[in-house]
């Protein structure tokens, strides 16, 4: 039996050398094939190196030895061994031969690689990552996390996206920008599929049908054909990149990355179950697992693309037609529908990419703006500027106190005109102008931004219910109020729709404020409001606003004693303060020439 053995192992073993040297010229060929094609026929083509590479061992190419299809164990016969080797495997590079037998180590070395190896006919080899198979057991390359994997790919597009705009942005100056004089909107309907997977858009107030209304007002009213229009075409690359903006901007990006991992049947705890039995991250905030985040993402990147062209001069301003909202979005926290803070991603760009280095954001949304306040608390360079429903913090978000003024440099760059008295009456157009003529334009003047940004909320437009709003401010309100905001910064004013959820309204007041960006002749104040004084309430709000700011806007503090007037009582006043300055001026000159004719002349001396 030994004899018959060795015989046999060596008619194998020349079988396997003839085989070797007719093969041989072949070689380069094989070789071509394995590196530039699939090994698995229901694969996609393969090109560049192998995603399984053979290395050679000795003498012996790629080809001699197929890679086998069952496991090997190391008491195996060598007459059986052998034979498989023959029958099964064509190409291995895992056996070295020698004219010796085979050591006992040896075959249990490599009998351990060829269980590990996978078969020609494995679906998951087209898989595999570029490595050395004999570097360890295991050919397949260590696996990853899913987070690690998301982590390492939004790095590579952060830095893409910030050299793109590097190059992009590099030889423009804000101050240097001639401007097209074109007002822009952008809009995309995808972000429509952010919604509840309950598909009850009447118990989630923010619903897709907010965005599709304002975009047909727009293209009813003939707005849109008059504007630089800018849809999902612009935005292919803008979602791309907006994962990547968190790392850049403090803003959370393990939120994602988890909300990415939602599976249905395994809630990670930071979900809740809403009573309509969908999936929201709070009790008023839904997640739809398909949708939610490509919207989100979505809705920044819009707003960041118009933000650019606007600073940049390739337009003259804009209104972004966008959902979900984002100035309740705080560093680690969705809340209040809203996901990212569109707003100030926006606004860090154009400190980082454009060095812009003043920025105006006013929010007029009747909630607080409590991220956007968080993002620049600190922060000398942005002014934020908030109007909203305060109540002593008794409405949501509980944030945007008076006394809230900002930390560190950023002392004095946080401005809150907190209403507070709830509904008793409930503000309106003359509380708002008056808050705009007292206390925002005078402290925006002094400011004097480059650029202004407005997380343009509708949610204080009349016909909002009281917890979500509850205010009387006019439609056409918000149109002064834009017009008011176009004469700073040279223009650049880009708003940036938050809340509001009454159709009718938020359609009216976007109509309104687009038409003021086109330049367009506004409706005229109705004459009784120009008579109305601000009800008790909002004046006891804009003084303590005031006397807070007073110390560190000196434009504000004439404005303490007229806080109270009507806007006619309030042009009184201005006129009359403008008469006087005019008439002291006229005095002093009056009274120089006075001064100059009363003096005698020298005389001349005798001759």
């Amino acid at each position: 039996g030994a004899v018959a053995s060795t015989e046999v192992k060596m008619r194998l073993q020349e079988f396997v050398l003839n085989k070797k040297k007719a093969l041989n010229q072949h070689y380069i060929t094989l070789n071509h094939i394995f590196c530039h094609s699939s090994l698995d026929q229901s694969s996609p083509p393969q090109t560049g190196v192998s995603a399984y590479n053979h290395p050679a061992v000795g003498v012996y190419d790629s080809k001699d030895f197929p890679l086998r299809k069952t496991a090997s164990e190391p008491n195996l016969k060598v007459r059986s061994r052998l034979k498989q080797k023959v029958t099964e495997r064509r190409s291995s590079p895992l056996l070295r031969r020698r004219d010796n037998p085979i050591s006992t180590a040896k075959k249990r070395s490599l009998d351990m690689a060829g269980i590990s190896a996978l078969p020609l006919q494995s679906p998951a080899l087209h898989k595999l990552r570029q490595h050395r198979p004999l570097g360890r057991t295991q050919s397949a390359p260590l696996p990853q996390s899913n987070q690690a994997l998301q982590q390492l790919v939004v790095q590579q597009q952060h830095q893409q996206f910030l050299e793109k705009h590097k190059q992009q942005f590099q030889q423009l100056h804000i101050n240097k920008c001639v401007c097209v004089w074109s007002a822009g909107l952008v809009y995309d309907s995808l972000m429509q599929k952010h919604q509840c997977m309950c598909g009850n858009t009447n118990t989630h107030p923010e619903h897709a049908g907010r965005i599709q209304s304002i975009w047909s007002r727009l293209q009813e009213t003939g707005l849109r054909g008059q504007c630089e229009v800018r849809c999902s075409s612009l935005m292919k690359n803008s979602s791309n990149f907006i994962l990547s903006l968190s790392f850049s901007f403090s803003l959370s990006l393990s939120l994602f990355l988890s909300l990415s991992l939602f599976k249905k049947g395994s809630v990670i705890s930071m979900f809740v179950r809403l009573p309509c039995g969908g999936i929201g991250v709070d009790s008023d905030t839904i997640w739809n697992e398909v949708h939610s985040s490509s919207a989100a993402r979505l809705a920044v990147g819009s707003v960041v693309e118009l933000v650019f062209k606007v600073a940049s001069g390739e337009l003259k301003n804009g209104f972004a037609v966008v959902r979900p909202p984002g100035h309740h979005a705080e560093e680690s926290t969705p809340m209040g529908f809203c996901y990212f803070n569109s707003v100030a991603i926006a606004a860090k760009l154009l400190q980082q990419r454009l060095n812009v280095s003043k920025i105006l954001i006013v929010d007029w949304d009747v909630h607080h703006g409590n991220g956007t306040q968080q993002a620049f608390y600190d922060d000398p360079n942005v002014l934020y500027i908030s109007l909203h429903r305060y109540d002593d913090g008794n409405f949501f978000p509980g944030s945007g106190a008076p006394d809230e003024v900002g930390s560190g440099p950023g002392v004095g760059f946080n401005v809150n005109m907190a209403f507070t008295g709830g509904l008793d009456p409930p503000m309106g157009d003359a509380e708002y102008l008056s808050a705009f003529r007292t206390v925002v334009m005078p402290i925006a003047n002094e400011f004097a931004p480059d650029v202004v940004l407005v997380s343009a909320g509708f949610d204080a437009v009349e016909g909002h219910p009281p917890p979500l709003g509850g205010y009387k401010v006019t439609s056409k309100c918000f149109g002064y109020l834009t017009k008011q905001l176009m004469g700073l910064a040279g223009g650049r004013v880009v708003l940036a729709l938050e809340g509001g959820h009454d159709l009718r309204a938020i359609c009216d007041a976007s109509e309104v404020c687009v038409s003021a960006l086109l330049g367009k002749e506004l409706d005229p104040l109705c004459p009784d409001l120009l008579k109305q004084r601000p009800n008790a309430n909002a004046v006891s709000s804009m003084e303590k606003v005031l006397e807070t700011q007073s110390k560190y806007w000196r434009s504000v503090q004439r404005y303490v004693s007229s806080v109270g007037y009507s806007l006619l009582e309030a042009q009184r006043c201005d006129s009359e303060e403008n008469e006087t300055v005019s008439a002291m001026a006229s005095l002093s000159v009056a009274t120089m020439e006075k001064r100059t004719e009363d003096e005698p002349m020298e005389e001349e001396p005798p001759l």
